[in-house]
């Protein structure tokens, strides 16, 4: 089954090639008026490229967004689709084309490794590229993690200036294919950065990988010559992102998040940082599932990494698409602890949303429900996209508590 699905993508790579380059030729004719910064990486891309942007807007720049929830131009939002983690060559290049247009200086674009490898991205050299890190994901698609983080790393090689963390495992690996390109590296360490740096990002962020993604976006915008002070500033009035550590306000006496974790680091990352909120006698619930036609090899390591770190678990689905839901929540079950008592199967997302703040949560416990984040259609049978928000479920369900 692997080997076919990595032929179809051998077979669709000319494809993508010709689109990307297509949609250069008729829209490209903007690239010397933008200043890019394009944020790449497995976990936190949105949020990084939003906390740049919110700092050049503070700096005075007239500045626009692209990434996987929405696009922003001055005051106008733009939806960029349900699944669609990079748009289309042409809706992007068209994107890119209207921004300049319009005067805008700088854009702040979030990158995926589809858009990348498949040359959706053709023309576009970013003035400065950022990678946040690189973890288990997309394995079903590029093979190997060395090859995953080889087209990463392509990206940040066709920037001026690359931004990578230092404390990451890809670290080495990437500083070597960016010396061996001549690319200028800048490197960013949440432990040794400037001490007045630190303390302000201890101070305004919870989570550590909140705290790493402030001080990527920090230290790109020095680069461009924007002062800390500015770079503090455009943080005071980042509130966050849609779907990503969002709380669900409720008068129930419970915590309920909604994330958009759905890779093993990100998912004990988020389990981390809500567990360590908890206090003596609170609980801390995770309702999630795993993709279908996606990276099967996380499955377990996503129900191990809950079963050690969750009080009580619910597997459920995430878009299907074509495999059976029942089979992906066997494969999650093979990661989970021996003996752990504490886990529940429930393939149908809206009941299992329901079992876990109805019938599981106590006052004081802590839900995450996780995989979803912003998107708002779910696909069940590889067809066709419903209509779906975890965010309007919880709060259906928090109406029936």
């Amino acid at each position: 089954m692997r080997r076919i699905h990595q032929l179809i993508i051998a077979l669709k790579q000319p494809y993508h090639i010709g689109q990307g380059v297509l949609a250069y030729l008729l829209f490209g004719l903007f690239r010397r008026k933008l200043t890019i910064i394009g944020v790449t990486g497995t976990d936190g891309k949105t949020t990084t490229s939003t906390m740049v942007y919110h700092i050049l807007r503070a700096a005075g720049k007239k500045v626009a967004l692209i990434t996987t929830v929405a696009a922003f131009i001055g005051d106008e939002e733009i939806d960029t689709g349900f699944h669609v983690t990079s748009p289309s060559p042409f809706a992007l290049h068209r994107l890119l084309n209207r921004i300049a247009k319009k005067d805008y200086t700088h854009v702040v674009l979030e990158v995926t490794s589809h858009g990348i490898h498949q040359l959706r991205l053709f023309g576009i050299r970013p003035n400065v590229a950022i990678l946040t890190n690189i973890t288990h994901e997309h394995l079903d698609y590029h093979g190997t993690y060395e090859r995953y983080a080889d087209v990463k790393a392509s990206f940040l090689a066709s920037a001026r200036i690359a931004i990578i963390n230092r404390t990451d495992q890809s670290f080495k690996r990437v500083r070597e294919y960016l010396r061996k390109k001549l690319t200028r590296v800048i490197e960013y360490d949440l432990h040794k950065t400037d001490p007045k740096v630190r303390a302000y990002l201890l101070r305004r962020f919870h989570e550590t990988y909140n705290r790493e993604n402030a001080l990527a976006a920090i230290t790109a915008c020095m680069q461009m010559h924007i002062s800390t002070e500015y770079c503090m500033k455009g943080l005071d009035i980042f509130h966050g992102v849609r779907g990503r550590m969002e709380e669900i306000a409720n008068e129930k006496n419970m915590m309920v998040v909604v994330d958009f974790a759905h890779t093993p680091n990100a998912l004990e990352r988020a389990l981390l940082s809500l567990k360590s909120r908890l206090k003596p006698g609170q609980r801390l619930i995770a309702v999630f599932g795993c993709a279908g036609l996606r990276d099967y090899t996380k499955r377990p390591m996503m129900g191990k990494i809950a079963s050690e770190l969750a009080d009580e678990a619910v597997f459920t689905a995430e878009d299907p698409r074509t495999e059976d839901v029942n089979v992906i929540i066997r494969q999650m079950k093979e990661g989970v602890i021996k003996n752990w008592g504490h886990m529940h199967e429930m393939p149908d997302r809206r009941k299992a949303i329901q079992f876990a703040i109805t019938r599981l949560a106590r006052p004081g416990d802590i839900v995450g429900i996780f995989g979803k984040g912003h998107e708002r259609s779910m696909n069940l049978d590889g067809k066709h996209e419903l209509a779906w928000s975890d965010q309007d479920e919880v709060k259906a369900a928090l109406s029936l508590r």
